[in-house]
């Protein structure tokens, strides 16, 4: 799927895109493996590892931006 450095070089946009729709696949690999065996048994599994990379790089450019006074709006004299 996606690689580590891929995550960094995305906007916050293309991320919380990335999130949504994998979490969407997710979702429908989940429900229609119910009924039916699946074809790639390891994909739920990749899918969970995409998922927590794009979480991962969202922490950390939260806490990046948390931490410099700057970003935070706070004025120093």
């Amino acid at each position: 799927m996606t690689k580590k450095e891929t995550m960094i070089t995305r906007t916050d946009a293309e991320l919380s895109k990335l999130l949504a729709d994998t979490r969407e696949v997710l979702r429908t690999e989940r429900f229609s493996a119910a009924g039916a065996r699946a074809k790639e048994s390891n994909s739920p599994r990749k899918l969970r590892a995409v998922i927590a990379r794009a979480l991962t790089e969202q922490s950390r450019r939260l806490s990046e931006s948390a931490s410099r006074p700057e970003a935070s709006g706070h004025a120093t004299a």
